[in-house]
């Protein structure tokens, strides 16, 4: 068990670094968006990459953060009755959703997705606008980044759910 306990540490700190290193991006984007409306409204002034990389940090908030989010336990769940059952029962129920529905999306968008990114590094796709952003193959690979950190976040998961059901862990989401 303290195998486990070392493994879902490990998975969690990369988590937790991940989404707060994600979580600036938030700031950025908001400065860079507050710039291209300045210089649109009031300068007259307007650039394509400016517009592209507030665009795509917004992407990388939601592909990069969906991990952080399952750390946390703030993701979209009906809570109606799992909020009353004890941490045994949420252990086996969200054992349960994981192996049945959050491995097949990851599965799913892996699948579709790695064709799709590969297509992009051959050709080292980039902006289709002029003054655009050069590296969209790039950021394209943050499809499969999304699939690899919810994958080990979702493993940390199941280990604790593991440690729950077996009494050696108090609750599913310990605050970090």
């Amino acid at each position: 068990m303290i195998n486990l306990k070392k493994i879902i540490f490990v998975i969690e700190n990369i988590t937790l670094k991940v989404g707060r290193t994600t979580s600036w991006l938030v700031l950025f984007m908001t400065l860079i968006a507050f710039s291209v409306a300045l210089l649109r409204y009031f300068f007259n002034i307007g650039f394509v990459w400016m517009q592209e990389s507030y665009i795509w940090m917004h992407g990388l908030v939601f592909l990069f953060g969906s991990a952080y989010t399952l750390l946390d336990d703030k993701h979209v769940r009906v809570d109606i009755f799992y909020r009353n059952f004890n941490e045994k029962y949420k252990a086996f129920v969200n054992i349960f959703f994981s192996i049945f529905f959050i491995f097949p999306f990851i599965f799913i968008i892996s699948k579709y997705s790695i064709p799709y990114i590969l297509k992009s590094w051959a050709s080292l796709e980039k902006s289709r606008e002029a003054g655009g952003l050069q590296f969209l193959y790039l950021y394209k690979t943050s499809i499969i980044l999304f699939c690899f950190f919810l994958f080990i976040q979702t493993i940390a998961l199941i280990l604790r759910c593991v440690l729950v059901i077996s009494k050696k862990e108090v609750k599913i989401f310990s605050k970090f």
